[in-house]
């Protein structure tokens, strides 16, 4: 891939980042991350399909409930929003570029300004992606995946799909048509939903059953849309348990997975999953990856992190090792990713507000991934793991213990069977023995 520059070059001084391999001190450099290294079968850039988040890296300022922007970006000064876009897609380009990733994916408002005409909006959204086809034909950067912001304009205060207003809804249904357009035309791998607002803040004001459902007739009218019009790639859900709403109807794995099932929605989806999202609901990012791929699900990979110690979404970047080893395990012991990809939905700091900072940044969260992807392919070509895990249920491989699993023994049987066996022993878990296992590998 070779670096393309637009009108200007945004990020001067900073030449494509290599891999230098794990002795180098250079800050602007992988450690992990050789993109043609084989691991378990495949590349690491198959594996990983590393995609740039063009909201947090190309428009997030810094802002916070508390202050103002702090990132001032110098292809954000343009008058007109077209021409802001144009820059915004140089700089975009540009970085991805320099960074290595394959790939790049964004929500219809981070690319280009909304309008409050649907008219006019959409067509900003087709100036914008005929500018992004052309990028992606000059650089070989593909599209992971696409998505309609249908949180954060006033009109869905109270959700979206969900919203109580049909007029709201049919705005939203008119967004999402522009999205899943410039999706199609740029060849996007993907289509994510996320419901940021569709949830409620409180049930004294809301009809649950009729917004679930409602929902999920919009998800039916997109996928019937978009195969209509040849989509050909993957549906996404993000699942979030709350914030901003009190709510999210797309909690977790689980209640996702139970959505999709209750409305006919299962063959058409997978999950795209956030790991702030699992902290957020109260679980590890092992356990939604578990609960995705135990159901087929697993397929797309949001890389961050939060902060254990604040109960709102932080979006840094993955730093955590042994959180990213345990996931990779999972997603290696599947074949991979079920569609998707890795996509970095992390902010720099508020005070970071260099430009090397969003390299630093990337290099940090991508190598990071690289060396999980290290560690979990040691963890299963090691073998003693699963091994162990297997183990612990043998007693269901043969004899009663594999009936009970083909559906052969009544209640009747177990309760014989307990009486002639006498008092189990005690097994061990092994807990401790397997942190210190995966530790030996980090």
């Amino acid at each position: 891939m070779s670096v393309i520059i637009g009108q200007k070059e945004y990020f001067k001084g900073i030449e494509k980042i290599k891999f230098e391999g794990v002795d180098s001190d250079n800050p602007l450099a992988f450690r992990y991350y050789d993109e043609n290294r084989i691991v378990a079968g495949k590349t690491m850039k198959e594996h990983l399909r590393f995609a740039i988040a063009y909201w947090h890296s190309f428009c997030g300022d810094g802002s916070d409930p508390f202050g103002p922007g702090t990132h001032h970006y110098p292809w954000d000064v343009a008058s007109d929003p077209r021409q802001r876009a144009a820059d915004k897609a140089d700089a975009a380009f540009e970085f991805i570029t320099k960074m290595g990733a394959p790939f790049y994916c964004f929500h219809d408002v981070d690319a280009i300004d909304q309008s409050q005409d649907p008219k006019e909006f959409s067509s900003r959204v087709q100036y914008i992606s005929d500018i992004f086809a052309k990028k992606q034909a000059e650089s070989g950067v593909q599209l992971l995946w696409g998505t309609a912001n249908l949180f954060s304009n006033e009109r869905y205060m109270n959700g979206a799909s969900t919203n109580p207003n049909f007029e709201v809804l049919a705005h939203a249904g008119a967004q999402l048509k522009s999205a899943i357009d410039a999706t199609i035309k740029l060849g996007g791998r993907g289509y994510v939903f996320w419901g940021g607002r569709e949830g409620y803040m409180t049930l004294l004001n809301t009809d649950m059953k009729r917004e679930r459902e409602h929902f999920a007739r919009m998800l039916h009218t997109c996928v019937e849309y978009a195969r209509r019009n040849g989509f050909t790639g993957k549906f996404f859900i993000e699942p979030k348990p709350c914030e901003p709403t009190k709510h999210q109807y797309d909690y977790d794995s689980a209640t996702v997975i139970g959505f999709l099932r209750e409305f006919d929605l299962l063959s058409e989806f997978g999950l795209n999953l956030e790991v702030n999202h699992a902290t957020l609901a109260g679980h590890t990012f092992a356990h939604e990856c578990q609960v995705a791929s135990d159901n087929g699900m697993l397929a797309s990979l949001d890389a961050n992190r939060g902060d254990y110690q604040n109960g709102w979404d932080t979006d840094q970047f993955p730093t955590d090792i042994y959180e990213w080893g345990e996931a990779m395990a999972i997603v290696l012991r599947q074949g991979g990713l079920a569609g998707g990809g890795i996509n970095f939905d992390a902010k720099r700091r508020r005070n970071s507000t260099d430009a090397a900072d969003l390299f630093y940044a990337h290099v940090g969260g991508m190598d990071t991934i690289a060396r999980a992807l290290l560690i979990a392919d040691k963890i299963l070509t090691h073998g003693e793991m699963d091994k162990l895990k297997a183990a612990r249920y043998a007693s269901f491989d043969s004899g009663k213990g594999a009936e009970f699993e083909q559906g052969k023994l009544k209640l009747e049987d177990l309760y014989q069977i307990a009486t002639e066996i006498g008092e189990p022993a005690l097994i061990s878990g092994k807990q401790e023995y397997l942190e210190n296992l995966l530790g030996r590998f980090v």
